[in-house]
């Protein structure tokens, strides 16, 4: 293949460029962000892209769809498959004349992965750095697949540093299966994430640079995440967020309603000053951890005599963390999922009264909402107030932004001292599916197009296109090697309000000519004038 007849690389599923002129709605977007969050004391922090993969395992949550299945992970340096592989080798020395298995011409994702067989019995063993439901899921379709190909079901292991935290609903799952579990000691290259959220980030940069003893405790971000789901309208696996944290002291008074009311009138406000005015704010109480206990407690009694029939996800969310069961799509799953027990009648009543003080705040600064029983944010470390902010220009998928209050985490994270919080996180993307139709509101077009005439004139047109710029408008230098009416094309196509000739004529006498494209008006404007002509509407 020669190299005019290579294909063309374009960009990876899930990712697309952003192109001018939408670019111009992004930037009015994140312009009117941080105006709002100026006036709320809010400060920008930017943290990086990658994280280490426990901070989210930890943070996110174990048994989350996000840690389970859609965070991209890789590991710094060393190959990891081989550092376990020698320890698998060097604790069982017997196992050294094992057979690798022939996998029937069929490639496997993660590996290494082992298939011996000591000539009786097949092993398949699956070295992980990750003890999620999803690792055990995948090692069970691997072994339907190992019977499909050798007709004996093979001894399932499952390899696990001992420096992965092991949940004790994973080992009763392992059991279930039929799963072996060998811990390791073994030196491992660190497991790294890119972000598939940021708060847990905001929360541990908060915590190792000790930002409450500087009075940093309202932070926001804006940048790209992480996941990798199926590509769908406004869901991309690259994609922007705009958020927002409040976190600690206690001392301040973080963990009080008044701080939840602030936040969701900050949000209305923020909508608002973007021109988004049909929207909905949907509220609810997840309670505290004791409440969670007791409400996790009556879904599993809920959902033992139906759970069968539904998705096998729910199937085992419903043993893992049934409270996520919530998160499933599935449409077969919904008319079940509508009977299940609603969190408000096992909320205690320092629960309670914290959600009614909200509901008063946001009823006293008239921001509308609706209560929603229903509603349980996808991420664990939520506790009592959660909300979202839903438009029906987005059809099913209709929420625009979500957050709740996440008291404990700055904890789990390892904060000496507890930390409450509450934040959000504004999916940019689909923001800006809302305000698609704008663009000619946020775009400065050009001002004046310079057409220099002949080559002695790129001097002059170079030096007036710099004093006009210093007056704040938008030039677009032309070249003497177009012809007048090439440039005068050109201005129309760029949609220049003026194109600014000048000639030997306009030079001498310190005068130029300016046309007004739209109307076709031409006049002749003294230098010292041009700006203030240009800028008249």
């Amino acid at each position: 293949m020669t190299s005019d007849q290579r294909p063309t690389i374009k960009s990876p599923r899930g990712t697309r460029d952003l192109l001018p002129p939408d670019t111009a709605l992004w930037n009015f977007v994140e312009a009117a962000v941080r105006d709002v969050f100026r006036a709320y004391n809010f400060h920008e922090i930017r943290t990086p892209i990658f994280e280490s993969t426990e901070l989210f395992a930890r943070g996110v949550g174990e048994e989350t769809d996000i840690v389970t299945k859609e965070m991209f992970i890789w590991y710094d340096g060393r190959d990891a498959g081989i550092a376990l592989e020698n320890a698998w080798f060097g604790k069982y020395p017997e196992r050294e004349w094992f057979k690798r298995v022939p996998l029937g011409g069929v490639k496997t994702r993660g590996l290494p992965d082992f298939v011996l067989t000591d000539g009786k019995s097949i092993f398949v063993v699956e070295i992980r750095l990750e003890a999620t439901p999803a690792t055990l899921d995948r090692l069970g379709a691997f072994s339907d697949h190992i019977v499909s190909l050798y007709k004996q079901k093979p001894r399932l292991v499952l390899v696990l540093p001992k420096e992965i935290h092991v949940s004790q609903s994973f080992r009763d799952q392992a059991e279930r299966q039929g799963i072996e579990l060998e811990e390791f000691d073994v030196d491992l290259p660190e497991s790294l994430t890119l972000r598939p959220e940021n708060t847990a980030g905001v929360v541990r940069a908060y915590i190792q640079h000790d930002l409450a003893k500087r009075g940093l405790n309202k932070l926001f971000y804006i940048g790209p995440q992480f996941r990798r789901e199926r590509p769908q309208k406004g869901r991309y696996r690259q994609f922007y967020q705009i958020g927002a944290e409040v976190i600690g002291p206690a001392s301040a008074g973080s963990e009080r309603p008044l701080r939840d009311a602030e936040v969701l009138e900050m949000l209305d406000t923020l909508l608002r000053r973007l021109g988004i005015v049909d929207f909905t704010l949907h509220i609810n109480s997840v309670g505290d951890s004791e409440d969670r206990a007791k409400y996790n407690e009556a879904l599993r009694r809920a959902l033992e005599p139906v759970v069968a029939s539904m998705c096998t996800d729910c199937q085992r969310r419903a043993v893992t963390n049934p409270l996520r069961v919530f998160d499933c799509k599935v449409p077969e799953d919904q008319p079940i999922i509508q009977t299940l027990p609603l969190i408000s009648n096992y909320l205690s009543e320092k629960s309670r009264d914290h959600f009614e003080n909200v509901q008063a705040l946001l009823r006293k600064v008239e921001v509308p909402f609706e209560v929603n029983h229903r509603l349980v944010r996808g991420l664990d470390y939520y506790t009592r107030t959660a909300f979202e902010f839903t438009h029906g220009a987005l059809g099913a998928q209709n929420a625009i932004l979500g957050g709740g209050r996440y008291d404990g985490l700055a904890e789990l994270l390892g904060s000496p001292q507890p930390a409450p919080g509450i934040g959000f996180a504004i999916g940019e993307d689909r923001l800006v599916m809302v305000l698609q139709g704008r663009t000619s509101e946020t775009v400065h077009g050009v001002d004046a197009y310079i057409a220099p005439v002949g080559e002695r004139m790129n001097r002059n047109a170079l030096r007036l296109a710099r004093d006009l710029r210093r007056e704040g408008l938008v030039i677009e230098l032309g070249d003497r090697s177009f012809r007048l009416k090439k440039m005068f094309e050109i201005a129309a196509k760029l949609g220049a309000k003026y194109i600014l000739i000048v000639g030997e004529n306009e030079v001498a006498a310190d005068a130029f000519a300016l046309k007004h494209l739209a109307s076709g008006e031409q006049v002749t404007v003294p230098r010292a004038e041009l700006a203030q002509r240009i800028l008249r509407k």
